[in-house]
Parts: structure tokens; C-alpha cells; sequence
């Protein structure tokens, strides 16, 4: 459905389609006044909306482009329409179809958790306990959304209140202004959310999402122009009581974080849901399709559901794969293995042949489930790759449409090779983070040995069975350096990384030393995102009530 503006008469009315599973399993609902809110269907349908607007960002192309493109640990592939954000080109603009529908989704998202605030109180049949949990999830969301926008866009338009009747009149907030309405909206939220949910409600909020989020926008908030010199103390209670108070575990093996099977896990604090369901599961998680490489057309290959649809659009740089997965480390660090596929078995006996990969003369016949492509990840020598039944894939050779591929994505349920609505939910909130960011926040308040522990809870998680001892740090090597690359190994791929560059101030000087696609055309000015040109045109005095941000 196309999705209008927020100064149209009904946009902040608009329910986009409804998500899935227990919590979103809803029928579509849209064109509808605020009237049909009065009732207590209408209410609870209006606060599954508002969830489902987590589905216009997180498992949509433009999740990836805007947090794993134009960044030190990825760049583009072989394919793909939006390369520009990845070059920082003039393209790069505010006609973005993406960013314009993105902007356009949040603050429909925003205005319906507005509405529904304000009516809560006069729901009839809406118990006090379930209306506080009501308001409290609804400004949960609306704080999730404000801070995307804020780190997005900077000064965004700032709206706390319902709008039922056109408007052309809005302003860019300052960025101390939204980031005290993101808090805000969150210390409400904490004491009315619930600690757990149950199983027929999976994807509420809850008081630990909510203490993970607060620890998270502390943490950013320190080192933007709302920066207070309680900050980093904040970030760190909050993450030390997202850890302590909910029960949250991490699982046992760093695999398991991203089994299909095991989506609702002990580490999954917050998640995008997504189904099985067509019915429900809308354009589903389509983030599958796109870190996969072109093992299709190879020798003894074609495509198959277990190995994806592979479109080829983000490829791993050589700082990723050398400095962050440093292949020294890993022997004692799973967490290359287990983040990346490096095999592809034989499905496809009748395709013959010679290596495409390079020059070795030799020529392959399989059968089926034989091993067929082989990724190392460290050079090998021609007589070495020679010596094996298989296509061997070395750095060397790596191109924009062979490289190792990130796995964390891959869905072998969907139901035909071409299918692409993914079933898997997207980890917003895991508990491995919430200990990095304790980490960093106590790098940045002088306390190294509490960085190195908390560090260390994950770092003995990916280590190799008998290796926990030699993936521990000291309180010396706690440092901001070692935290940056740490948290890549850990998270790479989950949509952190282009916020963590912009927080840490050095997303420019990252994309010039390691991205070569981005580095001649990187700027300051690309730290914000371009202002969606309909916004400024729809808004009563132009560029002069609503400015582009600048360089744009």
C-alpha cells in the first residue's frame, strides 16, 4: 500500500499491514478514522499497527543500505540499484524512493502510538493495568522510532501529539529535544511494561527491552549535541540491569544465536517478527537475498533453497574478513565459521567442467553432496587448490560476486527457490549487545576492568570448546579500539555498524581508509541523511521552515 505523508488528513491514521505471529497475527486494516480507535478492538489493532511499523525498516532493503553499505566492514557487490549509498555519490539525494518511504513510515508509526495514547484513557473495557501497558508499549516505540529518525536525520520534526486534520506547518527540533523526548518516553514507559510476556504475546516490549534501549540512546546520546555528563553512568545502570533483573541468557554456542529454530531464545530481548504464514507475514525478511555470493552458476551448483537466492549486494571488505576476523585468531574464535558459509555442497551432479575461480586446468564431476566450493578464508597456493576435488575460493580471487558469505540470514524455509518473504524474525535487542554496551560505557567512565569483563562474558562464548581461556582480555587491552572491532565480530551484519562509526566519530575517516567505493566521495556531511525533498516540499515555507541538511 502506498503510504502518504503526515500532514494528509488520515496518514497518522494509516494501520499499515499487520505483522504476525501471536502479537501481529492481524487482518490488514487501513483508510480508517480515528473513531474506530473508541472501541477496544480498534484500540488493540491500532497498537499492532504501530508494531507492525517495525517491519517497514528492520528486514527491508533499506535497513542494510543504510547501516551495512558505506561503512568500513562492507561495501557493494556485483548487484543492486542503490550502489550510491555506498559511494556517498550525488545520487545519494533527497529523492531516495527508500529514505522517502522510511520517513514517511516512522512518523505514521508515530502518529498512530500518539492517537492511541490519548484515547487510552477512555477505552471502554480496557482495564487500568493493560491501558498502563498499552501507553507505556505505544511510547516505547514511539522513542524506538525518534531515535532512528534522530540518528538518521539529526533535527527532525517533532510530534507528541495526535494529528487528525491536515498540517503544513511542521519544524525540525533541535537534537536535545528529541533525544529528552526519546528518554522520556522510555523512563515512563520502564515502570509499566511487563518483565516477561507470555508465550501468546512474544514481541511486546518489555522492561528489558525497554532498559537495553535506554542503555543504548544513553550511550549515543553521550556523544551527540544532547551529550550530559551523566550519560555514560546512565548507559551503564541500564545495561548492568537489562543483564541482572530479566533472566536473559546468552545461548551456549555463538551459532545457535542464529539458528532458524531458535528464534525466541533466552538472548533475544527485542525482535521484528516475521512468519511462516503468507497471510501474515506481509513482504516478510527479505535481508536473505542480499550478503549471499554467485555460487549458482558454478560447477556442480545451482540455486537451491538451502543456499538462498543470492543477489549479491553486500560484500565484505578486506579490513572485515583480515583485521575484524583476523585469521590468526581463529583457531581459539568460532565466531568466523559461524558467521560465515564456507561450503557449498554439490546439488547439481549434471553441471561439469573447469574452475571458474581461476586458472587451475582442472576440470570437476560430482556427485551429489560431494563437496564443491570450498572458502579457506587465507591463501592458498595454486598447487594446493589443485590438490582438492573442489573449487577452492582464496582471498585473492575474492570479487564483487564471489566472497564469503554472511549466514546469519539464510532461510532454507522458504517454501520455493525463488521465494522471497523470509520467515525470520530480526534480532533488535540481543543480549550480547547489551554487554558490549555496558563495556563501552564503562571504557568511556575510566572503569577498563569492568569493560574487559563484560567483554569477556562474550568473548568465552565464541570461543572454541577449551579456548575460553585464551579469548579473555586484560583491564589493558579494554580499550575503544579493541571495542570497535569486538563489537564487528560479534554483530556484523545485525544493522549497528554505520551508527557506530557516526557515534564514535569516525565514520569518515573509516570509509576512506577501508572502503574504496565510498572513500573519494565521503564527507562530513554524509554523518546525517538527506531530508526526503517531498517533506520540504509539503511543508508551508519550503527549505526556509524545513532545511535539507547540509551538503545535500
Amino acid at each position: 500500500m502506498k503510504r502518504p505523508f503526515i500532514i494528509l488528513t488520515l496518514a497518522g491514521l494509516m494501520l499499515s499491514g499487520q505483522s504476525c505471529k501471536n502479537l501481529l497475527d492481524e487482518n490488514p486494516i487501513s483508510q480508517v478514522g480515528s473513531q474506530y480507535y473508541n472501541t477496544l478492538a480498534g484500540f488493540e489493532s491500532g497498537v499492532r499497527s504501530v508494531y507492525s511499523t517495525l517491519r517497514d525498516y528492520y528486514g527491508r532493503e533499506i535497513s542494510t543500505n543504510l547501516t551495512v553499505f558505506g561503512t568500513d566492514t562492507y561495501t557493494m557487490g556485483a548487484d543492486g540499484s542503490y550502489k550510491y549509498m555506498n559511494q556517498y555519490t550525488s545520487q545519494f539525494g533527497s529523492n531516495v524512493d527508500l529514505l522517502t518511504n522510511l520517513w514517511n513510515a516512522f512518523y505514521t508509526g508515530i502518529n498512530t502510538a500518539n492517537i492511541l495514547i490519548e484515547k487510552a484513557p477512555d477505552i471502554p473495557g480496557l482495564t487500568d493495568a493493560v491501558r498502563k501497558q498499552r501507553i507505556a508499549e505505544m511510547k516505547f516505540l514511539r522513542a524506538h522510532y525518534y531515535f532512528l529518525l534522530v540518528q538518521n536525520w539529526g533535527p527532525v520534526a517533532l510530534e507528541l501529539k495526535g494529528i487528525t486534520t491536515p498540517r503544513k506547518d511542521y519544524k525540525r527540533a533541535p537534537v536535545p529535544d528529541i533525544y529528552a523526548a526519546i528518554t522520556a518516553d522510555l523512563e515512563a514507559a520502564l515502570p509499566d511494561l511487563p518483565a516477561t510476556v507470555p508465550s501468546t504475546d512474544y514481541g511486546r516490549a518489555t522492561k528489558g527491552a525497554c532498559e537495553h534501549m535506554l542503555a543504548k540512546v544513553y550511550l549515543t546520546k553521550a556523544t551527540s549535541e544532547a551529550a550530559a555528563a551523566d550519560d555514560y553512568t546512565k548507559a551503564a545502570t541500564y545495561a548492568k540491569n537489562t543483564i541482572a533483573n530479566y533472566g536473559y541468557k546468552l545461548n551456549a554456542d555463538y551459532a545457535q544465536v542464529h539458528d532458524q529454530s531458535n528464534q525466541q531464545s533466552s538472548e533475544i530481548i527485542f525482535a521484528c517478527q516475521y512468519t511462516t504464514d503468507a497471510l501474515t507475514n506481509g513482504s516478510g525478511n527479505e535481508t536473505h537475498l542480499y550478503f549471499g555470493m554467485e555460487y549458482d552458476v558454478q560447477v556442480g551448483m545451482k540455486r537451491d533453497i538451502q543456499n538462498g537466492r543470492p543477489f549479491k549486494r553486500y560484500r565484505p571488505t578486506d579490513y572485515m574478513l583480515n583485521v575484524i576476523f583476523n585469521p590468526a585468531d581463529r583457531s581459539k574464535d568460532s565466531r568466523y565459521k559461524k558467521t560465515f558459509k564456507d561450503t557449498w555442497y554439490c546439488n547439481n551432479p549434471a553441471s561439469t567442467g573447469a574452475s571458474k575461480f581461476d586458472k587451475t586446468g582442472k576440470s570437476f564431476t560430482f556427485t551429489a553432496g560431494d563437496t564443491a566450493i570450498y572458502i579457506p578464508g587465507v591463501e592458498w597456493t595454486l598447487d594446493q587448490r589443485k590438490a582438492k576435488p573442489y573449487q577452492v575460493l582464496v582471498p585473492s580471487l575474492y570479487a564483487a560476486n564471489l566472497f564469503p558469505t554472511l549466514q546469519k540470514y539464510l532461510d532454507p524455509l522458504r517454501p520455493d527457490v525463488t521465494y522471497q518473504p523470509g520467515s525470520r524474525d530480526v534480532f533488535i535487542a540481543r543480549l550480547a549487545e547489551t554487554y558490549l554496551i555496558l563495556a563501552e560505557a564503562s571504557i568511556k567512565l575510566g572503569k577498563a576492568q569492568d569493560a574487559a569483563d563484560a567483554i569477556n562474558v562474550v568473548r568465552r562464548r565464541a570461543a572454541w570448546t577449551g579456548k575460553e581461556k585464551d579469548m579473555e582480555i586484560t583491564a589493558a587491552q579494554a580499550t575503544m579500539d579493541f571495542l570497535m572491532e569486538e563489537r564487528e565480530r560479534e554483530l556484523a551484519g545485525e544493522l549497528t555498524r554505520w551508527y557506530d562509526l557516526k557515534r564514535w566519530g569516525i565514520l569518515v575517516e573509516r570509509v576512506k581508509k577501508y572502503n574504496s567505493d565510498g572513500a573519494p566521495n565521503i564527507q562530513a556531511y554524509h554523518n546525517l541523511r538527506p531530508i526526503p525533498q517531498t517533506q520540504i516540499d509539503r511543508t508551508t515555507g519550503g527549505a526556509s521552515a524545513f532545511p535539507q541538511n547540509t551538503g545535500y
